[in-house]
């Protein structure tokens, strides 16, 4: 065990170390100028353009980066908060209740994750054309509501956080289905619907193919707002960087904040092993 640690502890530094140098790197040409880009040796140093590169960014007509900063926020927020919602009832529904079709329902809802994305887009799209919501945000939050990730998470984390004694002891006590999720369940699911919540943030945060699709230049997301940095003719690649930079920021504090509540979940959960 000893003679390992070392060797243990040199193979993690060189793991961190390659996957932190691509967001350093990003950082350092985020505050440098064009003429660095194509360099060799590279520069490790930062430079002194960051404040001038992110004044470029919020400037720029055509990106419309702000805006599209607030529409992923928006949509980011509303479509974590209702996945991570939805997904935790189901899952105690699938996990803990017992009613016909059980089986059959999880077995559906496991089976449209087997249906790639690209395929729905163009009847999805159609949808949208029926109901008037091109280039609204209704477009892009509405469609991600629910997920059937999330429910199958959050029930195989429920059949485990969750022993039946306890929800037998509530429905003794009178407590409707609905109390024992919000006052037993829910606190028992924290872990889980933190990290639930920190996927579902990101991964719809960092969307592109079905914004782009769906939206205009003038109500953009922020993925959307960054592939409108680099035009046919020029590829401005401080300003692109920048902008990557800017929009890791938010996704840096969720991760602070919901590492925090998963730990918090596991000390303070409702259920202790």
């Amino acid at each position: 065990m000893r003679k390992t640690q070392p060797l243990l502890h040199a193979t993690l530094l060189v793991g961190i170390a390659l996957s932190a140098f691509p967001l350093y790197w990003l950082f350092v040409v985020a505050t440098r100028s064009n003429d660095v880009v194509g360099d060799w040796p590279p520069p490790l140093a930062p430079g002194p353009n960051l404040w001038d590169n992110v004044g470029r960014l919020f400037a720029a007509e055509d990106a419309n980066f702000l805006l599209g900063m607030w529409n992923s926020l928006l949509t980011s927020a509303v479509v974590t908060v209702s996945v991570v919602f939805f997904s935790s009832l189901a899952g105690f529904a699938f996990a803990k209740l017992k009613f016909r079709g059980r089986n059959g329902l999880l077995l559906v809802i496991l089976a449209t994750m087997m249906i790639p994305v690209q395929m729905g887009i163009i009847p999805l799209y159609m949808i949208m054309v029926e109901l008037g919501w091109q280039n609204r945000m209704e477009a892009i939050i509405v469609p991600a509501l629910v997920s059937a990730f999330g429910v199958f998470l959050m029930r195989q984390y429920a059949e485990q956080a969750v022993p039946d004694e306890l929800i037998e002891a509530a429905r003794i006590d009178g407590c409707s289905t609905f109390r024992i999720f919000w006052s037993i369940v829910l606190p028992a699911l924290r872990p889980g619907a933190a990290v639930l919540a920190l996927t579902t943030f990101m991964g719809t945060w960092n969307e592109f193919l079905w914004p782009l699709a769906v939206l205009e230049a003038d109500n953009p997301t922020v993925q959307f707002s960054l592939s409108q940095l680099s035009t046919t003719y020029y590829t401005d690649y401080t300003l692109m960087f920048t902008g990557a930079l800017v929009a890791t920021v938010p996704l840096l504090l969720v991760f602070l904040a919901f590492g925090r509540q998963i730990i918090g979940g596991i000390m303070e959960g409702a259920v202790k092993a």
